[in-house]
């Protein structure tokens, strides 16, 4: 009788050597080891019933993996996200605003907004992404009851959307252990078994192997042959040396009878080995003897025996249950985030820089090629419904009433500058008075004044106007204010 390790049966040129050459040469009656039954060696040796199945299974390490780039966006799939984006956020911000706009206390319907009423549909957005984020920023409210309802049931809806994903999200914020989970020896990335499942074809290239000479390298140099081929530079001379490749990351996986590799997996301490995929060309493990031996009947009946009464379960059971401690595999996962744990934040915020920079771009075009085009037919101010300050952009006496409100509330830090500034104020309004009074000297000698002149003191220009209307109409400044013709006006804008 004879018991040693499997490794020791070798079939090199044509010849059995080892424990197979044993039994041929009848030096021993009986081997009994992890003996896989195959064809080969069935014609030169007999075996006994199976005492155990057994397949090729493949053994691999967990690593512990990276949080995905796209985190923040798995706790909803994308159907949802599609329906918050698209559908949520716009049906909410165009139905804020038409309630604003049908409003009697809103713009009531009208094109033009009224001078104190600083609201618009791009306000609207504005309001809509700060609710939803609950972002601690300034926005215009709406003035109508039905607008700022639909606003508050906005509010409603962002408090439950956001419960519900930052319920999820910290589901797939945490770090999980990852390991190469390949279905079988004849998975599309380690064999040939379909057209696109060349080795050479993952990038990178998966490292395994075997023990050479072995059931699993025979069975594997039959069936694929370019799998063999690749592997053979990463073969172990032992199934100990292989299973500690893997476990140091020399090997993403090692390839070996199935009963043996989960009898190793259950000796890991660290509980970072396991076995994946589906075993393939099952067989079964069986006592061997020489040919035509008499003990063969006898060892197949009390085999039989032990089967029936459960004492081969019961071994088995007792044998396989190793020592692998779960504990220390969840302690070691309490370690510090890296950086590439919470890439997904910084990934976000580079995407929102590159976007800010494209709308940065599209604002150049606009004041530079389009806000012409649109100030000749925006006629009525229809586009101050949209943006405040595009409703500003598209008029001259816009820009110049915003110039106007900047040197209004200008103050200088510079106490020379602010009474140089005083004193030039002090000078232009006696300059006005003085043209009051010559106004009033050319009526009493009979000689009425040109069309075109200051009569009202600078504290009717400093009134406020209203910044988003194209025109300057009569009831704001009434006669006091300075009305240029329209060709001084043309003028005025090709000089801008």
């Amino acid at each position: 009788m004879c018991l040693r390790d499997s490794s020791d049966i070798l079939f090199q040129n044509g010849r059995w050597n080892g424990l197979i050459a044993d039994l041929i040469n009848r030096k021993t009656d009986m081997v009994m080891t992890s003996l896989m039954i195959n064809s080969e060696r069935e014609g030169v040796v007999d075996f006994t019933v199976p005492f155990m199945e057994t397949g090729i299974a493949i053994a691999v390490a967990k690593r512990t993996g990276i949080i995905s780039p796209t985190a923040f966006l798995e706790p909803f799939d994308t159907a949802s996200w599609m329906l918050v984006g698209v559908v949520a956020i716009q049906a909410a911000t165009f139905t804020i605003f038409l309630f604003e706009w049908l409003s009697p206390a809103g713009f009531d319907m009208k094109v033009t907004p009224a001078a104190n009423h600083r609201f618009s549909l791009f306000r609207t957005y504005w309001l809509v992404w700060a609710v939803l984020f609950q972002a601690a920023v300034h926005v215009d409210s709406p003035r109508g009851f039905t607008s700022k309802f639909m606003t508050n049931m906005w509010a409603m809806f962002a408090v439950v959307f956001l419960a519900i994903y930052t319920a999820n999200l910290a589901a797939f914020m945490i770090t999980r252990e990852e390991f190469h989970e390949f279905t079988g020896v004849d998975d599309s990335r380690v064999s040939e078994e379909s057209a696109l499942s060349k080795p050479y074809s993952h990038k990178p290239m998966f490292k395994f192997g075997t023990t050479p000479f072995s059931h699993t390298d025979s069975t594997i140099k039959r069936y694929f042959a370019d799998m063999h081929a690749y592997m053979r530079k990463y073969n172990r001379t032992s199934v100990q040396e292989g299973i500690a490749a893997v476990h140091s990351g020399e090997l993403d996986a090692f390839i070996y009878d199935g009963t043996v590799l989960d009898y190793l997996v259950a000796q890991d301490e660290d509980c970072r080995l396991l076995t994946v995929g589906s075993w393939y060309a099952k067989t079964g493990y069986g006592l061997a003897f020489s040919r035509n031996s008499k003990y063969v009947q006898m060892f197949n009946k009390r085999l039989l025996d032990f089967r029936e009464n459960g004492d081969l379960e019961r071994l088995r059971r007792y044998w396989m249950t190793g020592t692998c401690k779960p504990g220390k595999q969840e302690h070691k996962t309490s370690d510090p985030l890296a950086l590439e744990q919470f890439l997904s934040a910084f990934l976000l915020l580079m995407s929102g820089v590159l976007l800010a920079a494209i709308l940065l771009f599209f604002e150049h075009i606009y004041f530079k090629y389009i806000r012409v085009k649109c100030a000749k037919t925006d006629q009525g101010g229809c586009c101050a419904l949209l943006s405040l300050s595009m409703g500003k952009s598209l008029t001259f006496r816009g820009a110049v009433f915003e110039a106007q409100d900047i040197l209004r509330h200008h103050r200088c830090k510079d106490p020379i500058c602010d009474t140089n500034l005083w004193k030039t104020r002090h000078e232009l309004d006696l300059t006005r008075l003085r043209v009051l009074q010559l106004e009033r000297a050319l009526e009493a000698h009979g000689i009425k004044p040109p069309a075109r002149h200051i009569n009202a003191p600078h504290a009717g220009v400093l009134m406020s106007r209203d910044m988003t209307r194209n025109h300057v109409f009569n009831n704001e400044f009434g006669a006091r204010f300075y009305r240029p013709d329209e060709r001084e006006v043309q003028e005025m804008e090709t000089v801008l």
